[in-house]
């Protein structure tokens, strides 16, 4: 025993020492051009960054354009919808997977099947299907219905639920994933306590099982808030943002201003915005998942 502890002592240090390139890159590439970005985004660069520090310019043109408080609006739509149907299909999904159905693995890889490709493959997917000439509404008419019109995406007024459609598709099943694994963590005894008191299935889950979750909520809507923020792959397979600016998002008009408009410093301005609203949301989480836990 004595000879094994300064082994796993010296096994200890070695494996902090290997973890000090990577904390050092992480300081270096995240944190450091975090902060140039910020940095530059208080000066009048252009096509190269130069420091000439115009103050607040950029973000006062930033929210006195049209172009980007649309882009807040349809995020914050697009967001609200997406995070209140991701749960509920996702936690809905989970529960009926918890029952022990047979296929559970075939059916749970079909769900998950989805998140494995990329945003660009499934939004480029659903384009095709939610395509007036050749997709559903073309089926669909085909079969008979000739006044049938289904094109999300070409109407400008539910373009955005057009992409919603796709989000959902690919998102639910990882949250299916969460929200099962959150389930099989409760105690079967509380389920065996509840059938036998004669309690209602949906009156365990709502006040018993869903306040069990709490911590895979919470990690859940960090994933989720932090994909919608940047939001910006289905967007340009979809719509490219159109039709007009009915489904423009702050990512879309960040990538536009670095490398379309050549215009360095409003992109970094709407990029430190975004990394604003992200850190808005993982804050809170940290203090929730770190800051109430008591050393004893």
């Amino acid at each position: 025993m004595s000879a094994s502890r300064p082994n796993r002592l010296f096994r200890n240090k070695s494996a902090k020492i290997a973890a000090i390139p990577m904390i050092l890159t992480a300081m270096v590439v995240f944190v450091g051009g975090t902060l140039w970005t910020v940095a530059y985004s208080f000066t009048n660069s252009k096509l190269l960054p130069r420091w000439k520090l115009v103050g607040l310019d950029q973000y006062e043109r930033l929210w006195e354009s049209r172009r980007w408080l649309i882009s807040i609006e349809n995020l914050f739509l697009y967001g609200l919808f997406m995070l209140v149907l991701s749960f509920v299909i996702g936690f809905v999904l989970a529960a009926l997977m918890d029952q022990k159905i047979r296929f559970e693995n075939t059916f749970r890889t079909i769900m998950l099947y989805p998140f494995a490709l990329s945003f660009i493959v499934t939004g480029l997917v659903w384009q095709w299907i939610l395509n007036p000439d050749f997709g559903v509404q073309h089926i669909v008419r085909s079969i008979g219905f000739e006044t049938f019109t289904f094109d999300p995406l070409y109407t400008a007024d539910i373009a955005l639920f057009g992409v919603m459609i796709a989000g959902l598709w690919q998102g639910s099943g990882l949250i299916m994933v969460l929200m099962l694994a959150g389930l099989r963590g409760i105690d079967q005894e509380i389920w065996k306590a509840s059938r036998v008191d004669g309690i209602p299935a949906w009156k365990t889950y709502v006040f018993v099982i869903i306040p069990m979750m709490k911590p895979v909520f919470i990690t859940t809507l960090v994933l989720i808030a932090s994909s919608i923020v940047k939001v910006y792959d289905l967007i340009v397979a979809q719509t490219g943002g159109g039709p007009g600016l009915s489904t423009e998002m702050p990512a879309k008009y960040v990538y536009d201003y670095l490398f379309g408009a050549q215009n360095l410093g409003q992109g970094f301005a709407a990029s430190t915005m975004m990394l604003l609203a992200v850190l808005i949301v993982v804050i809170p989480w940290a203090m929730l998942e770190f800051g109430g836990k008591k050393r004893v």
